[in-house]
């Protein structure tokens, strides 16, 4: 064997050692129309390779006993439906394919999967008889758990626990639920427990890369490292957009008050014109004492308006709400945001501290908060 040969056999078994990236290779798979979009970290196993999927954990199949849905199965806790996954938010929603939500949350365990709860809650579940219900009837029963003899509620409401408590229930069981959003006083009912469980994983992190329009994907074959391709890194820094956000505030205050000072001016000195006689003597008296304006928010007020450190879930009461309207950067994990209680609109708390201290109204909606009554905000 010659050397060009010699050297032309080296270099081909030297690309086959060389890890390739997988991401190329890896379309989007779908169970059928109108089921979630599979792409990494997920795939379904009957159309992707295994390293289309960051781990066993992300497999999903289309469905069970002859039911075309796209289905998951968690160790422990059995199969359940997807109804939709969030990859931006990094969140999956799943549900009973059997409609009965509440029963598997009785026995729910996230022990062994890589999800967790995007925010948990307490519910109690109460088992009371059923010839009482008529005591029992602002509150929704669990009709899937109920029968003839007793009826089953659930709720995370103290007031609601206390009273049931007192009446001849029997506490069933108290579990945490995986909730949309923690700051719902979620009182009964089986209205609350028929959502979707909300879950979301921490690793890998893709949600920076999909926010861009990026590709996340396994880096090679022999590492769990993961890239992003094709991904739109923004023009401006974060720093630099906050700056030129609440910069933008202050030239519009300063024409505003200009203009007020302008028009104060022309009718000052246009009743002075129309006065026949000067009024000398009072010249101190009614000389023009220059006005404030106050745009923003007091602090006591900003600081009323409550403040959360975001998760790994990154969860917020909008669900479009990735980035911080004001300075157009995504949300990252123990960041502190605030949020405006009447609208729910949330925001990097620094960048909304100075914005409310300049403009009195919410950057998103346009609605000041002092415009809406009290009793608008939800009772928790």
């Amino acid at each position: 064997m010659d050397f060009t040969k010699i050297i032309t056999f080296s270099l081909l078994s030297l690309s086959l050692l060389i890890p390739t990236r997988t991401t190329a290779t890896c379309t989007n798979a779908v169970c059928r129309r109108g089921d979630p979009i599979i792409r990494f970290p997920f795939r379904l196993k009957s159309h992707q390779s295994q390293s289309c999927a960051y781990n066993k954990g992300f497999d999903l199949t289309c469905g069970a006993n002859g039911v075309n849905r796209t289905t998951i199965t968690l160790p422990f806790s059995g199969n359940f439906t997807v109804e939709l996954i969030d990859y931006a938010a990094q969140e999956i929603w799943i549900n009973d394919p059997n409609n009965c939500l509440p029963k598997r949350i009785l026995t729910l365990n996230l022990s062994a999967t890589p999800f967790s709860g995007v925010y948990s809650r307490q519910f109690t579940f109460f088992n009371c008889p059923t010839s009482e219900y008529l005591r029992f009837r602002p509150l929704n029963p669990i009709t899937c758990l109920s029968d003839k003899n007793s009826t089953v509620f659930a709720t995370a409401s103290p007031r609601v626990m206390n009273y049931l408590s007192s009446q001849s229930c029997r506490l069933m069981k108290t579990v945490e639920v995986p909730v949309r959003w923690p700051f719902y006083e979620q009182a009964v009912s089986y209205s609350e427990l028929s959502d979707n469980l909300w879950l979301t994983w921490r690793v890998p992190r893709c949600s920076r890369c999909e926010i861009r329009g990026g590709k996340c994907g396994i880096k090679n074959n022999s590492s769990r490292e993961t890239i992003c391709s094709d991904a739109h890194k923004p023009a401006i820094p974060r720093r630099a957009r906050y700056a030129i956000a609440i910069g933008a505030g202050i030239p519009g205050s300063l024409i505003l008050f200009g203009l007020f000072c302008f028009v104060y001016s022309k009718i000052n000195s246009c009743i002075k014109r129309r006065r026949l006689v000067p009024d000398i003597n009072n010249t101190h008296a009614h000389s023009y004492q220059p006005s404030v304006i106050v745009m923003g928010l007091d602090g006591p007020t900003i600081d009323s308006y409550p403040k959360i450190v975001l998760g790994e879930s990154k969860r917020l009461p909008k669900i479009d709400d990735a980035t911080c309207s004001i300075c157009l950067s995504e949300y990252e994990p123990k960041e502190t945001l605030r949020t405006i209680p009447p609208c729910q609109h949330c925001f990097h708390a620094d960048c909304i501290d100075e914005w409310l201290k300049l403009n009195g109204t919410c950057p998103v909606c346009r609605n000041s908060p002092e415009q809406i009554s009290p009793s608008d905000n939800f009772n928790s």
